[in-house]
Parts: structure tokens; C-alpha cells; sequence
């Protein structure tokens, strides 16, 4: 049986949708299931169990024998969470017990890292092992994500296979429970509907022009495609970005959103909000060389494709 953690959530919701596509649905699904606002991810997925996240190691504990793989994508993402604490408890602590009992009992893992880990990318955005223990992370969210990766390089006992997966950032279906979190392209599509309008965040860096700041932004559909490869073939443990490659700006996404319902483009900008200005990376591009040397070779979804789909055969559908 395969296990996913967060499976309510966005990223791994939409993974074991692909899952059951495939024709799997021998899965393990783990999360705090008590939130409404997420019911629509899970309740028509397929699946063998439902387990709860406080439980989950416990039951992991007594069940690996049956477990042939686990995908841990749960985690508290929300960037303006300045509580550390909470993120070393969801995000470090629990990683490290699900970590444990895979080393113990011979079970393959996936887990989700984070492009927040590269902070301003002062050491840029190579998923190299040796600039981990250097990387500045800009809010509590990166430090715990960045955290972890540096514990597990620094053991000696590992999971048969294990991949830390650093997600950039992810637009795409299920992503509707994320209020302030959810992408661009999410926000765009309801401004419209309210508003007629988008407004995005001004640049308060001289370096960049108003909604020119650039990210890398990727198509939930190549994250799990990726996920897959991962899983599938016989490539080498370690960290691994998840992203295209290819940074576009901010106006970009939006605009595509505005083109993807027939509408012409009405963009305006507003200040960044204070408590996380000081603390926003206005540039971010992975680096995909070490995914396409250990063979991935699967063309990614352009922005316009990516946001056409989202866009048209979503959020619109």
C-alpha cells in the first residue's frame, strides 16, 4: 500500500487523484480531517483507509509491513506563521517520526521540502547537499523546512530511498482551502468574478518594477508527474527541486488568467503588506539539472498552458 500524508490538502490531494487514475487505490490517506473547507479534496478519492495525522505514526508503527511506499506531503505551509513552534512540531518533529520508523522498517519516502529555503538565493537555487547548512531561509516556514533537510543529511541510517522534493511555486486545482496562501492565478480568478479586476502587490525593490517580481512557477499536473518519476524509477536519494526552471513575472500570471476567460487584462497594484515585505523574495528559479541527469526527461506545461487548463477546465468549469 502506498501512504500520503496531507492528503486533504492541495499538492497531495491531486496526487492521489492521479493514483486512483492510474488505477491505484490501494492508499493510505493521512491528514487532519476535521476541516470542511477541504472535504471536496478527499471525499470522492479512492482509498483503502483514512487515518488521522495525530495517529498516523503510531499506526505506522504497527502496520509497515504492509506499506510499500510513503509520500509525507503534509505540512503547515502558511508562510506568515511566525509561531516557530508550531512549525517544528508539523512540519520538523513529525517529519523526523515518519523518517524514523522508514529507516527502521525498510520503507521508501518522498518528502516535501520547499523553495522557501533559499531565502533571498543568496547561495542560489541549486539542489546541491553542500550549500544546505548555509541557506537563510526568510520566515519560520523555510527555517523549519530548511531544518529538516539539514537533520536528514546529517544521517547515518536512511530510508531505502528517500527524496526531499523543494516545491517552487505550485498553481493548480485544490488549492481552494489556502485562502491567503492559494496562487496567483486562484486570486485573479475571484477578483475578476468580485471586482472586474486584479489588484497585485507593488515592488517595494528598485530592482524590480511593479508586478514584475519573478518566480518559478509550476503546474500542479508536472508536480505530481514528477512525483511519480521519483517514486517509479531507480534514481538517487537526495534533494530534488520541483520547479520548471523558468521564471516568470508575477503580471504574467495574472494576465494569462484575464486571456484564459477571453477578458483583456485590468491590473492594478497595491502596497505589500507590511509583515511579510521585508521578508519577500522577488526572485526565484530552479535549477532542474540534477532531475534531468537522473533521467527525467518530460516536457513541463508552459505558464500559458498551465494557466489555460487551471483556468478554463477548473476554476471556470
Amino acid at each position: 500500500m502506498i501512504v500520503v500524508t496531507g492528503a486533504a490538502g492541495f499538492i497531495a490531494s491531486f496526487l492521489v487523484e492521479a493514483l486512483n487514475s492510474s488505477g491505484k487505490d490501494n492508499i493510505i490517506l493521512v491528514d487532519d480531517f476535521s476541516r470542511p473547507d477541504k472535504e471536496n479534496n478527499h471525499k470522492n478519492l479512492k482509498y483503502q483507509s483514512k487515518i488521522e495525522r495525530s495517529d498516523f505514526v503510531h499506526w505506522f508503527s504497527e502496520h509497515y509491513a504492509s506499506i510499500d511506499f510513503v509520500f509525507h506531503l503534509g505540512a503547515r505551509t502558511d508562510t506568515t506563521e511566525m509561531n516557530y513552534a508550531i512549525h517544528e512540531e508539523l512540519n520538523v518533529q513529525y517529519s523526523k517520526d515518519i523518517w524514523t520508523v522508514c529507516t527502521t522498517r525498510k520503507v521508501p519516502l518522498i518528502y516535501a521540502s520547499s523553495a522557501a529555503t533559499y531565502g533571498m538565493g543568496e547561495h542560489g537555487y541549486e539542489d546541491n547537499h553542500d550549500v544546505v547548512a548555509k541557506l537563510k531561509p526568510l520566515n519560520p516556514y523555510g527555517d523549519s523546512k530548511n531544518n529538516f533537510d539539514k537533520w536528514v543529511l546529517n544521517q547515518n541510517t536512511t530510508p531505502p530511498f528517500w527524496a526531499g522534493v523543494k516545491f517552487f511555486n505550485v498553481y493548480g486545482p485544490n488549492e481552494n482551502h489556502k485562502g491567503r496562501m492559494a496562487s496567483v492565478v486562484y486570486h485573479t480568478y475571484h477578483q475578476i468574478e468580485k471586482t472586474g479586476g486584479m489588484k497585485l502587490f507593488r515592488s517595494h525593490n528598485t530592482a524590480y518594477k511593479d508586478g514584475e517580481q519573478l518566480r518559478d512557477f509550476i503546474y500542479v499536473k508536472d508536480v505530481v508527474s514528477i512525483l511519480h518519476f521519483l517514486s517509479d524509477c531507480e534514481v538517487t536519494s537526495g534533494l530534488y527541486n520541483v520547479g520548471t526552471g523558468k521564471a516568470r513575472s508575477f503580471y504574467d500570471l495574472a494576465s494569462l488568467t484575464f486571456k484564459a476567460l477571453g477578458l483583456e487584462p485590468k491590473i492594478s497594484f497595491i502596497d505589500t503588506p507590511v509583515d511579510i515585505r521585508d521578508k519577500y523574495q522577488y526572485f526565484t528559479e530552479a535549477s532542474m539539472t540534477k532531475l534531468e541527469k537522473a533521467g527525467y526527461k518530460k516536457a513541463f506545461h508552459s505558464l500559458e498552458e498551465g494557466v489555460c487548463d487551471y483556468v478554463q477546465n477548473y476554476l471556470n468549469a
